[in-house]
């Protein structure tokens, strides 16, 4: 048989062939004395056995294991791990799938997401307690990053402390009033000494459990020079103030 041949008969591609021949997955024909490679019945049988072990969904490594004479593993071994993998996968895809059922049957979803249904449903509860402020806006944007990035525990830290705030009238109004100040200060100048009336009240309304445990803020990481960026000037210099205060105050 030709290669063309093969290919039909066992239902693959030509270029499948000569990719599984670089392989060393299938074994190279005689060639006939034109040059062309004569395939017999027993590059078919092979051929098509690869075909169900791909189909089955091994990677064509784990079926050079299982075609060569001296493999370490054999099928079942093979298989074996392989239907682990797809039972690890499907509990993966349960769970995943849960999550967007949890986010799907909220309705509407948040400007900042797809997000945690924790964080989801939490900022769908302080859209009638905050003020419809662009800093409050970009506030919702960090909390979905810092939440992306932290850890179960951090996450859990985080969305108790936000959860705090929401709970007590007093800390919504705090905040509040902090997001106005920064808010009037869109487009003053970093010494306008309404900046350090707002990094005052923006370090009043920030829970002491946002704050790094035993570390301090290094204003010149690459991370605070993008955050920094992201304000207005006199913005960025309250934020930074803020943060000071916060870390005196620790």
């Amino acid at each position: 048989m030709r290669i063309g041949e093969l290919a039909e008969a066992v239902g693959v591609t030509t270029r499948a062939v000569r990719h599984y021949h670089q392989l060393g997955l299938l074994p190279e024909p005689e060639r006939l004395a034109n040059g062309y490679r004569d395939y017999t019945l027993r590059h078919a049988v092979v051929l098509a056995r690869i075909r169900r072990l791909t189909e089955l969904g091994l990677g064509l490594a784990e079926i050079r294991d299982v075609l060569a004479e001296d493999a370490g593993k054999d099928l079942v071994e093979v298989l074996t791990e392989l239907d682990q993998d797809l039972a690890r996968q499907e509990v993966a895809i349960r769970e995943r799938r849960a999550r967007l059922r949890v986010l799907l049957d909220a309705g509407r979803l948040p400007a900042e997401g797809p997000v945690s249904p924790e964080l989801s449903a939490l900022f769908a509860r302080t859209a009638d307690r905050f003020s419809d402020s662009p800093m409050a806006a970009r506030d919702r944007e960090v909390l979905a990053l810092i939440e992306t990035a932290a850890s179960p525990a951090e996450r859990e830290r985080l969305l108790a402390a936000v959860e705090a705030i929401m709970e007590s009238p007093e800390a919504v109004a705090r905040a509040n009033e902090a997001y106005a100040l920064l808010d009037a200060l869109a487009d003053a100048d970093p010494d306008d000494p309404r900046v350090e009336t707002a990094a005052r009240r923006l370090a009043d309304c920030t829970p002491r459990e946002l704050l790094p445990d035993g570390a301090a803020v290094d204003h010149e990481h690459t991370f605070m020079r993008a955050l920094y960026a992201d304000f207005a000037p006199a913005q960025a210099e309250a934020v930074r103030r803020t943060l000071r205060i916060l870390m005196e105050e620790s």
